[in-house]
């Protein structure tokens, strides 16, 4: 009977559904979050990282705080009033839940984010490295909402589109472009509200550390449509990308260059995307040397010396690929699907390619780990 229950224990532990208790009390130096809405004074967080939540259920039976994979039990007062805290998260920003009664909800008291295909909850643990990000008194550039027509799609699209401080006060200044995408179950609204992109590049411009250019952020969610997945299938599934690579090849682009001042070829153009994005990334760039010369793929596998052989033109266009991932992550990457991407990157390098390669220290799939990555690649574009 003891075997069986510890048995159930490491099932439960490995399916990331049992509620792990605290084992030492939290340090009782708790603050208001930065993503709370304003007024609201939980969720908080600690000199620790950790997080605690409260919400007021006076009828519920149960209520955790979901995060990082893991439920919390909270604890009710006399008044209704449920409170609970997580263990220490990793630095930056984390998408979390409420689950009363069985029902996972929002915490009212925090902004809400699209992440996991849904809006929900989000919450900033403060970085030792914040201030590449901090909102500073700097001149700022905007994030605009633009809206399209797709005729690949027969439809309504909407992108977001950074430009940089001065954009609308030099009007013969044109500028390079960068395409840069999200990850699975996120939208076009995740690198300027998750990833704090508009200010990371606020801030590198007015440093030096990067020249001004347009970031254009677009949704390249996908469905899998006819046969499902079948065991021993590739993954993803042969031409998923197409969709949006039509899309991004026909519409996005041609949008852009006639309505922003751009400078409208290929060794001006960029593209990059975190962890599915970074995938859609290598699958496009690859397809379209004569479009992108920059290639930035964050936490989304790598480029082989075998990818590079067939897509012509690739290896003499592309003037820079950059690979990078959070250093909690790399060892299931190496393992995993696309080969060693620290070793397929030195194998570019050998093949006379430039390369670089970032490891975010102390981070896994996550938002700190791709903000980083954004500061690192953007120091390198169009640096003719």
């Amino acid at each position: 009977m003891k075997q069986v229950t510890l048995l159930f224990i490491a099932i439960m532990l490995a399916m990331g559904n049992v509620v792990l208790a605290q084992t030492a009390k939290a340090k009782e130096d708790f603050k208001p979050s930065s993503t709370n809405q304003i007024g609201k004074e939980f969720p908080q967080v600690n000199s620790e990282g950790c997080v605690r939540a409260q919400i007021s259920a006076p009828d519920a039976k149960m209520v955790q705080l979901d995060i990082g994979g893991v439920k919390y039990n909270m604890v009710k007062d006399a008044n209704g009033v449920w409170t609970g805290e997580s263990a220490p998260q990793d630095e930056g920003f984390h998408y979390y839940q409420l689950n009363i009664d069985g029902a996972s909800v929002p915490d009212p008291g925090s902004l809400y984010y699209y992440g996991a295909s849904r809006w929900g909850s989000g919450i900033e643990i403060p970085a030792h490295d914040q201030d590449f990000y901090a909102l500073k008194n700097v001149p700022h550039g905007q994030v605009r909402e633009h809206i399209y027509y797709s005729e690949t799609n027969k439809s309504l699209r909407r992108c977001f589109v950074y430009t940089p401080p001065g954009y609308d006060s030099n009007l013969k200044k044109r500028y390079p472009v960068l395409y840069l995408q999200h990850g699975g179950g996120e939208n076009e609204t995740g690198w300027s509200a998750q990833g704090k992109a508009g200010l990371i590049m606020d801030n590198l411009i007015a440093s030096g550390k990067a020249n001004p250019f347009i970031i254009v952020m677009d949704n390249g969610s996908w469905t899998m449509t006819g046969q499902r997945r079948t065991e021993g299938a590739s993954w993803p599934p042969k031409s998923w990308a197409d969709g949006f690579m039509n899309t991004l090849i026909k519409d996005i682009i041609p949008t852009i260059d006639a309505n922003y001042r751009t400078l409208a070829d290929q060794k001006h153009r960029a593209m990059a995307g975190l962890s599915m994005g970074g995938m859609q990334t290598r699958v496009i760039t690859l397809a379209n040397p004569n479009v992108f010369s920059y290639v930035g793929m964050f936490s989304g596998g790598s480029i082989s010396v075998e990818d590079v052989e067939k897509a012509p033109g690739f290896k003499e266009k592309v003037k820079l690929v950059f690979i990078s991932y959070g250093s909690r992550e790399l060892e299931n990457q190496r393992q995993g699907f696309g080969g060693d991407p620290k070793e397929n990157n030195e194998k570019l390098k050998n093949l006379g390619m430039n390369t670089h390669f970032y490891v975010s220290p102390q981070t896994a799939h996550e938002w700190q780990s791709w903000r980083r990555s954004l500061y690192q690649f953007a120091q390198l574009l169009f640096n003719n």
